[in-house]
């Protein structure tokens, strides 16, 4: 019996640990100030040259920016191409030839009607610049640099209509880059050097993306934000604190990609999947502001008088659909680009369980409802297991009166104490760890479900009922102003909700049907655990406390049928 209540309490606790570590550590370990952490510095706006290659470096880029502008007045500055697509708004400038302003049409910041376009790039000059950059770097070699202004054969680029920027470097090379773009978030970028000259020269390609200043962070431990990428066929993450305090990381690869990703957007520049390149995850400071850089430099192109040479790649830059990753791994061919969405080491379990969740939804029309269903779903699946565990638990606190005789017995004792349990155990043809082994089994299952809902964007803005307007986010009311009640905003600990309220008593009731640790720290320990889920589940995205409620309210109910139809079945025998 005490193994099974500690292997219960320490799966417990380890939840409380992977929910809580990300606060606790943040609290006694704050980032380093400013001026103990070590990197280069390079100007304002500048990006830094991709590295890890036998190449020249890319050129400079344009004067650093001494005050930030508002994004409306630089996009007036220069001449732009403009983007338009289903999915996408936004334009190329000219000076540069930098996709550095988009917005993504179908996600709005806020819930409010009207709320502007999620802004996913932003253009040098703004407070945080983010951007894409592609070019050629060469020794001795006039090439293009943040401040070439290129022509554009079209004043659009559409899904239909592609667009090409020509640049003539007066020394006998032609520039073209001819940028073309899917009804996704799919760009297609290929570079074409025509050499007119009576030499040849070599060019190595490179793709970049710039961003400056550490964006905001969800915080989570479970989840990945910052730099990634894929090398030769494995995922690496790497964080912004990491790099910061670690230095820039150079790797090599054929083929993958690598990028900056948001918890629902992300960005990413994508090589030939055949090439060899050498990619670079890179940090530097601008005063007390960091920037962060990921590029890849593939192997250089020799182009003869008279020939011409090319590269292609692609930009990535939407929102992370994990039908449209697919999509993209298959048409495509990039390697293993569905792992940008962070599905975690249950990578098996947790894709089937968030394409039968976007199926349910698709049917219903309302993912808190689908939520719902795949819970009961999932708990019918586990049903036999459940009941096996639930059997063995109604058996172990039935026998409940005859240990607490024992203990009073042989409580001094405690070798005769085991000596008489197991005794007992065996005459009542009970195994203490019967009840144990099912649960473990269920777990996997529990995280991996738990980590669909953290991650899925289709839960972004979902509406549910009542006052739940968004799934993603809190529960708005809070017990201590009695739910709006009191003209008084709580702090945000203290703002727990109807649905925290419900989880945290649905937790209490499941307690009240397991058997009670006989050890009195374990059982207030035990009894405390709701109060502490309550608070630490009281920020967590509505969908996520809904789905542990009635995932508690199920468990309470099938735990309450197995364990009366238990006692029905001793009765009669």
């Amino acid at each position: 019996m005490n193994e099974q209540r500690n292997m219960i309490l320490a799966v417990v606790l380890a939840i409380i640990i992977i929910f809580g570590f990300d606060y606790i550590f943040g609290y006694f370990n704050p980032p380093p100030p400013p001026q103990q952490q070590q990197a280069q510095t390079t100007p304002a706006g500048q990006p830094a040259p991709p590295g890890g290659v036998t190449a020249p470096s890319v050129p400079g880029a344009p004067a650093p920016v001494q005050q930030a502008r508002k994004r409306e007045d630089i996009l007036k500055d220069v001449t732009r191409v403009k983007i338009s697509s289903p999915r996408l708004h936004g334009s190329i400038a000219l000076k540069g030839a930098r996709i550095d302003d988009l917005t993504l049409a179908d996600y709005r910041e806020t819930i409010e009607p009207g709320s502007p376009e999620i802004a996913l790039t932003a253009p040098l000059g703004s407070p945080n610049p983010y951007f894409a950059e592609w070019g050629w770097t060469a020794q001795g070699v006039k090439v293009p640099t943040g401040e070439t202004v290129w022509g554009a054969t079209s004043e659009v680029l559409t899904p239909d209509q592609p667009i090409t920027l020509v640049w003539d470097n007066g020394e006998g090379l032609v520039f073209k880059r001819t940028i073309s773009m899917d009804k996704d978030y799919m760009f297609t970028v290929k570079q074409t050097v025509e050499n007119n000259g009576t030499a040849a020269v070599t060019l190595y390609p490179y793709a970049l993306i710039s961003r400056t200043g550490t964006p905001d962070l969800t915080g989570f431990i479970i989840l990945h934000e910052g730099p990634f990428g894929v090398f030769d066929g494995t995922l690496e993450e790497v964080n912004y604190e990491d790099l910061r305090e670690d230095g820039n990381l150079k790797r090599k690869s054929t083929g993958g990609w690598i990028g900056i990703t948001d918890k629902y957007w992300m960005t990413a520049v994508i090589p030939d999947q055949k090439a060899a390149i050498n990619a670079d995850f890179i940090h530097s400071r601008d005063g007390t502001v960091d920037k962060y850089q990921v590029d890849y430099v593939a192997g250089g192109v020799t182009i003869q008088p008279g020939g011409t040479g090319s590269n292609q790649g692609y930009l990535f830059a939407g929102a992370k659909e994990v039908s449209l990753m697919d999509h993209y791994t298959e048409t495509l061919g990039i390697a293993n680009f569905d792992l940008a969405i962070d599905f975690g080491w249950l990578y098996f379990l947790t894709k089937p369980i968030f394409y039968a969740l976007l199926t349910i939804n698709h049917w219903i029309g309302n993912f808190g409802v689908a939520i719902i269903v795949l819970t009961l779903i999932i708990k019918l699946v586990m049903f036999p297991l459940a009941n096996k565990s639930y059997r063995s638990m109604g058996r172990m606190k039935a026998l409940q009166p005859k240990m607490e005789k024992l203990r009073e017995r042989f409580g001094d004792d405690k070798a005769r104490l085991n000596q008489e349990m197991m005794a007992m155990y065996k005459r009542e043809k009970v195994n203490p760890a019967s009840g144990c082994l099912p649960l473990l089994v269920q777990i996997p299952v529990f995280f991996a479900l738990y980590k669909v809902l953290f991650v899925n964007i289709e839960m972004r803005h979902a509406p549910f009922f009542g006052w739940i307007q968004d799934l993603s986010a809190p529960d708005p009311t809070s017990v201590f102003n009695l739910f709006g009640l009191i003209p008084w905003t709580p702090p945000e600990l203290l703002m727990i909700g109807v649905w925290p309220l419900i989880m945290g008593i649905s937790m209490w009731l499941q307690q009240k049907l397991n058997p009670q640790p006989a050890d009195p720290i374990q059982a207030k320990i035990m009894m405390g655990l709701p109060i502490i889920f309550t608070f630490m589940l009281g920020r967590f995205p509505a969908g996520l406390v809904i789905y542990w409620a009635v995932n508690n309210v199920l468990s309470i109910a099938q735990q309450w049928v197995i364990m009366r139809q238990a006692e029905k079945d001793k009765a009669k025998g």
